[in-house]
């Protein structure tokens, strides 16, 4: 009940429409595979992840579907018209990434779910990569988001938050500890929606979380984290031979790059050993996006800052980047503090 209401309380949704489920790329498909017809056509976007986009292929491939993907830019940006264009041609749902995970590049999700429904579409949204650092899009049927990334919590567990009106068909049947005597799975949300045995210690972790973000602020948190990445793309552009992707915008607190002659992972292994610091290197289970990208050899790196993340972090990853390419780090550095905000857990 208490990660139920957190969740519901950062979805802005009635707990009551909120189903936990382990993990977000299993509510995705539970979203998805839960709502679609035969015959439906579906849009999606190239910014997507493929916790989306490899259900929505399935389906395409299975001939249940027809799926349109709508390009991205070069920062991983979706026009909202194209949205509306591909929505235009009969689509009945809309499912895309409130952020990309590759870039943090922020998507118009109020204007992409106004697009939908003004054509009478219902609208998924993967908010894995907003939700704990970025208000979530009102007006959005369904909402998706795992508890490990933003919001503090631990892995193996998400939340669905689907709107009044909106009933998913369940992924997975079996028992819910409620209306036992029918072999039905129960009317309620919730109980439908969450068969099986659940895993009581990663719901008190998200739980835990929950109440850790809304006793410290949304808005502080993320603002920590948006200033350290900030200060981290200007020094990485101040580095030459470094490519830093996205557009750095009100998204979430990523830094993705890439260094001249070096494939990522070797880059992310190098930042590791010479700096201390772990990053991402690949494709991000998101291939479509890097070929907008024009990243498409080798994927990126990238690197995410959040609450516990301080200016020594920024400045050891800057200069392990630098050292790469036999420069020296960018001089003045901008001033941060060394030190992590004295967060109360």
């Amino acid at each position: 009940d208490l990660a139920r209401a957190g969740a519901a309380g950062i979805a802005g949704a009635d707990p009551a429409r909120v189903a936990l489920v382990p993990g977000a790329t299993v509510g995705l498909n539970l979203a998805i595979r839960g709502i679609v017809e035969p015959g439906w056509r579906v849009v999606a976007t190239a910014a997507d992840h493929n916790a989306t986009l490899r259900p929505l292929e399935a389906l395409a491939a299975s001939g249940t579907i027809r799926l349109e993907i709508v390009p991205c830019d070069a920062q991983a940006r979706v026009d909202p018209d194209d949205v509306a264009r591909a929505c235009r041609a009969g689509a009945r749902l809309v499912v895309f990434s409130h952020a990309s995970n590759v870039t943090g590049t922020l998507q118009d999700a109020d204007a992409i779910v106004r697009a939908a429904r003004g054509c009478g579409a219902l609208s998924i949204v993967d908010a894995a990569q907003t939700a704990g650092v970025v208000p979530l899009p009102a007006g959005a049927d369904i909402v998706v988001a795992p508890a490990h990334k933003w919001l503090q919590g631990p892995q193996g567990v998400a939340f669905v938050a689907v709107r009044d009106g909106v009933e998913p068909r369940p992924l997975v049947f079996g028992g819910t500890g409620g209306a036992s005597d029918s072999l039905a799975m129960p009317a309620a949300l919730c109980d439908r929606l969450e068969a099986g045995t659940p895993d009581l210690g990663a719901l008190a972790g998200a739980a835990a979380a929950a109440a850790w973000l809304a006793r410290h602020g949304m808005a502080e948190v993320a603002a920590h984290g948006r200033g350290l990445a900030a200060v981290c793309r200007t020094a990485l552009e101040a580095v030459g031979g470094v490519r830093v992707l996205g557009d750095g915008g009100a998204g979430p607190p990523i830094v993705a790059f890439t260094v001249e002659g070096y494939d990522p992972a070797d880059v992310a292994a190098l930042v590791e050993q010479i700096g201390g610091i772990e990053a991402r290197a690949g494709w991000h289970c998101a291939a479509l996006v890097h070929r907008c990208l024009g990243t498409a050899g080798g994927g990126c790196v990238r690197v995410g800052f959040g609450p516990f993340n301080g200016g020594d972090d920024v400045r050891a990853l800057v200069s392990a980047v630098a050292s790469l390419r036999g420069a020296a780090p960018p001089d003045p550095f901008p001033p941060l503090s060394p030190q992590v905000p004295r967060w109360q857990v």
